[in-house]
């Protein structure tokens, strides 16, 4: 794997490719970092991209593409119906994951929404090892209730268990017992789960999973939008796989499950995404969905150019060298992190480094969103955009109520190829700063909450004047450093 250790003892990770095209940043001075987190209403989500010095706040959409993604982008048939371009992309997802049918969405949640539409019934289940926001909005749209059932492990913030985004095996077996398949819509596996910090699942798990779901007739839906990072922690983590290829692990996987689908804006560095089964029957009953919300058959909301773009892309993901370059920097940011006591999840996952709000700012109650509270602290110190994933993408229950998160994290998203090791230094550095004083940091309160997926564009201001005395104890550290 692409890690060298140097003379003085010390290990890094290694990039294993060359900048051609670089794209200039802006550090802005923290008093206009503090207007612009203002006028954002303290909502990272809406900082203007020109006031962000390095935007971790997601790898959607934003992971840099290769030399060969570029090049094909220039081939592409734009024909309405019967593409080439779709005829190539169609190949290379049959070549990767096994399977013959393939129905083009404009990006992730577009499938979610199809797959809801096609499957779940009022008062159904939808299982899953935990839930995603836009999954879970679009299931309850339909009527449907989520229910989660990882393992015990995965809910540890800190841990050494390889594999927490695993599903209980046991809790689904019970499930099934307690609430009958025929009330069960569909398992969903998500791989490298998103909200409580890309944690992976295993093979072997992900074996017993299919085994349950088949004997009770459940369909099993995955979530393989993360899933080139769960392919390297299955070929480093799990013995079985270490001398595997990488497209034979995906193959593995790909024949355990009914539905695939994906956000080709994280896999295959693209945008876009789709729905993959083996399955006739389930191809024909979702087909007419595509047409009515996303596009013809041969394009589904996608640009051609982008669609040649995936095929490259899907292709690079086999690449053991590509697909080593997010976890191994993700896991050098963790562990820098933790090298100066700042509380983040472990083991290092896939899509970002996770910072632990409620150990981190554990005198902010978790009704002032700690992990809202410390993504505008870290950008007032940094520039540095991160996302909340925490109370704040919750939703609140049909009473008002509302849920507080398992777990309150400040995601940093590593885009695959964007960032130097300098910059993922200069971050670390800055939130070591924030958490030196982190008890001048305080909570946040709702201004405007929208009543759906009210992290994406609802407005907080701070709760006291927290915002402007770390501004002061910043100037009075740094000077008149930026």
């Amino acid at each position: 794997m692409s890690k060298v250790t140097y003379f003085s003892g010390e290990s890094f990770p290694l990039e294993m490719h060359k900048v051609r095209i670089i794209q200039k940043l802006t550090l802005l001075p923290i008093e206009e970092r503090l207007r612009a987190v203002e006028e954002a209403g303290y909502n990272t989500f809406l900082l203007q991209n020109k006031d962000v010095f390095l935007d971790m706040l997601t790898d959607s959409g934003v992971n840099a593409m290769s030399d060969r993604q570029q090049a094909a982008m220039l081939t592409a048939d734009d024909a309405y119906a019967g593409s080439e371009t779709f005829t190539r992309l169609h190949a290379k997802l049959s070549e990767v994951f096994g399977m013959k049918y393939f129905l083009p969405t404009h990006q992730g949640r577009a499938a979610e929404h199809i797959l809801a539409r096609g499957f779940v019934k009022p008062g159904q289940i939808v299982a899953t090892n935990y839930h995603f926001t836009t999954t879970k909005a679009h299931i309850t749209a339909q009527g449907g209730e989520v229910v989660e059932l990882i393992e015990p492990s995965g809910l540890s913030v800190t841990s050494d268990e390889p594999f927490k985004g695993n599903v209980d095996i046991d809790a689904l077996t019970n499930l099934i017992n307690e609430r009958g398949a025929e009330n069960i819509a569909f398992f969903r596996v998500e791989t490298g789960t998103n909200l409580v910090g890309g944690q992976p699942h295993s093979l072997s798990n992900l074996r017993a999973v299919s085994h349950i779901c088949r004997r009770h007739g459940i369909p099993l839906v995955m979530d393989a939008s993360l899933l080139a990072d769960n392919l390297y922690f299955i070929k480093t983590r799990e013995p079985e796989c270490a001398d595997w290829s990488v497209a034979d692990i995906w193959l593995a996987i790909s024949q355990l499950c009914d539905i695939i689908y994906f956000s080709a804006r994280k896999l295959g560095f693209g945008r876009g995404g789709g729905i993959v089964t083996d399955d006739l029957k389930i191809y024909e009953s979702l087909r007419a969905w595509v047409p009515m919300f996303e596009g013809f058959l041969t394009y589904g909301g996608m640009s051609v150019r982008e669609m040649e773009a995936i095929t490259i892309g899907l292709d690079e993901t086999l690449d053991e060298d590509m697909i080593n370059q997010g976890p191994l920097f993700i896991a050098h940011f963790v562990d820098e992190m933790e090298r100066r006591g700042i509380p983040v999840v472990t083991p290092a996952g896939g899509l970002g480094a996770h910072v632990d709000a409620m150990r981190f700012l554990d005198h902010v109650d978790q009704r002032q969103y700690p992990s809202g509270a410390l993504a505008a602290a870290v950008y007032l110190a940094s520039g540095v955009r991160g996302m909340e994933r925490g109370t704040l993408s919750e939703q609140r229950e049909p009473d008002g109520t509302e849920p507080l998160a398992h777990m309150e994290l400040l995601r940093l998203a590593l885009p695959r190829r964007v960032f130097t090791l300098s910059q993922v230094q200069y971050a670390t550095d800055r939130i070591h700063w924030v958490y030196a004083n982190r008890r001048i940091v305080g909570g946040l309160e709702w201004v405007e909450e929208p009543e759906i997926l009210r992290f994406f564009y609802g407005r907080l201001r701070a709760v006291g004047d927290w915002q402007h005395a770390l501004v002061a104890k910043f100037r009075e550290d740094f000077g008149s450093s930026l």
